[in-house]
């Protein structure tokens, strides 16, 4: 057999392998149980909790992100200094960093023997082992996610709009507003959904950093990690949950991103 032959061939099969490993455990996972016994899951009582839990901390992670990112991307897109170099390293680095580091590394610098330990206690706040913990674990492990995205979209806005804004007296922050934000936007919005995913998604981080109580600091992912010690129907159903949040995200991105026109860009 030729070794363009044994390519074609040899091609395809690796392929197929390895779309059946990454669909397998979807389909196992799907197939792990009844409807009832989903619905009995979806009952347990660390279900509820944990699914509020996770929505309320994941959406004020993200408007934090969003917030503050969104101005440090554009910083960096629009900076070539090799402090923001420096700066993008160290925004990345969280994604390389396994979550149980990050977390440890939480604990050392606002816990209560880290660095901002003594300061906190003095006004009051005890970060650690509470459901703001799980927001700013939330917070350190997404925000690459969407500052990478953002900061790739705004490298890609045309300078002449932002000039031509200018020329018609516009400010630099209305320029921003009006002309950067809204070409980026398809970008935003897809760094955001990443965001939020990472954020609903995250478990070493806030094992180690909050902790795993029931109401204030657990989580859907750490519910999934408990639930499989006593009532493996709540761990499916809370898996399937996490699941198919996932491929709606990624559906209505798909969808967004292929069938919507292009944005008018005002001044």
């Amino acid at each position: 057999m030729s070794a363009a032959r044994l390519s074609r061939v040899t091609g395809p099969l690796l392929a197929g392998a390895l779309l059946l490993v990454l669909a397998l455990p979807l389909v196992g996972l799907l197939l792990a149980s009844s409807p009832a016994d989903l619905a009995a899951g979806a009952r347990h009582p660390l279900f509820v909790p944990a699914l509020w839990l996770s929505l309320r901390t994941t959406l004020v992670s993200l408007a934090i992100v969003v917030v503050t990112g969104t101005p440090l991307a554009w910083w960096l897109a629009r900076t070539s200094s090799r402090a923001a170099r420096v700066v993008e390293i160290l925004v990345a680095a969280p994604i390389v960093i396994p979550p149980a580091v990050v977390g440890v590394a939480l604990l050392e610098a606002f816990g209560a023997r880290g660095l901002l330990g003594a300061p906190l206690a003095a006004i009051g706040l005890r970060l650690p082992f509470s459901s703001s913990a799980v927001v700013l674990a939330q917070l350190v492990v997404a925000a690459p996610f969407y500052v990478h995205a953002a900061a790739t979209a705004f490298r890609k806005v045309d300078d002449d709009l932002l000039i031509v804004a200018r020329t018609l007296g516009a400010s630099s922050l209305r320029a921003f507003f009006r002309v950067a934000i809204p070409a980026a936007m398809p970008g935003l919005i897809a760094g955001a959904a990443l965001s939020w995913a990472r954020a609903v998604g995250e478990f070493g981080a806030t094992l180690l950093f909050a902790g795993n109580m029931t109401g204030t600091t657990q989580t859907l992912p750490l519910a999934i990690y408990t639930a499989l010690e006593s009532d493996v129907r709540a761990a499916l159903a809370i898996s399937l949950l996490l699941a198919a949040m996932a491929m709606l995200l990624l559906y209505a991105l798909r969808r967004t991103f292929t069938a919507s026109p292009a944005r008018e860009v005002r001044t």
